[in-house]
């Protein structure tokens, strides 16, 4: 069995930044255990898998560790393999997933998807979380699947090295540290760590800003917010919270194209 396989560097408009997906598109989702197995020996922080379902696409995203129920670069990435690959001729896709119905609209520049909004609340710290990420943190919000913890300046949140076995054990399986930019071309930076799915330090992150945008849109008393992603590869995110959804605007760079045996 020969698939098709692209990786795409997401959220940005250089090669060698942003965060690489692999996109393949298949006629029937595989059993998961060989999912699984394609998305740990592609060793991408995630892969995504295409099925064909009136007229659009049904979405499933991998780390190599674990099936995840939300992803945004690989959306975005999958959007930029559908309309520049697959379908050229299409300006709009909706992917059908674990998340619900996600459409992506191509646009002169890039891309952009309609997500579900993550809102988070205030709960007490974990025990131990300021001492994993090795830095103090003003505030801990929460919602299902991550911590969202509030620095006190962006120098100091580009500074951190964690304890990433440390934070495997936090008990939700991701953590987004974030602290608010100049404004100057950033109103909020982050980053995002997730070691308990396999990804210890995630370059760019569509998901952590469902959260990351209705946090700093309460703080900052707008809407539209450009974000960046401040890991070793960089990413940069146009966002905007439209009550219960958020849009997330980026580029896509394709790096390799090729066949996978299975």
């Amino acid at each position: 069995m020969r698939v098709p396989i692209f990786q795409v560097d997401a959220f940005t408009t250089r090669r060698f930044a942003g965060n690489p997906a692999a996109v393949m598109r298949l006629d029937r989702f595989l059993p998961d255990a060989v999912l699984q197995d394609i998305a740990a020996e592609n060793n991408l922080a995630e892969t995504a898998f295409l099925v064909p379902q009136e007229g659009d696409y049904a979405l499933r995203w991998f780390t190599p560790a674990v099936e995840v129920p939300l992803c945004g670069h690989a959306t975005l990435a999958s959007a930029a393999v559908v309309m520049q690959r697959l379908e050229p001729e299409r300006r709009r896709v909706v992917f059908h997933t674990a998340s619900g119905a996600l459409g992506v609209s191509r646009t002169d520049t890039g891309y952009v998807m309609d997500f579900p909004a993550r809102p988070t609340a205030a709960v007490a710290a974990p025990p131990g979380l300021a001492a994993a990420l090795g830095a103090p943190v003003l505030e801990i919000e929460a919602e299902a699947h991550n911590y969202l913890a509030l620095l006190a300046d962006p120098g100091t949140l580009r500074a951190l090295a964690p304890d990433f076995a440390a934070l495997a054990h936090l008990e939700r399986g991701g953590i987004i540290v974030t602290a608010r930019d100049s404004g100057q071309p950033y109103d909020f930076i982050s980053r995002y760590f997730a070691p308990a799915k396999g990804i210890p330090e995630d370059p760019v992150t569509g998901s952590a800003h469902c959260s990351l945008v209705p946090f700093w849109a309460r703080r900052l008393g707008k809407t539209s917010l450009r974000a960046f992603q401040a890991s070793a590869r960089g990413g940069e995110l146009q966002c905007r919270l439209l009550g219960e959804r958020v849009e997330l605007a980026g580029g896509c760079v394709f790096y390799l194209e090729g066949v996978v045996e299975l």
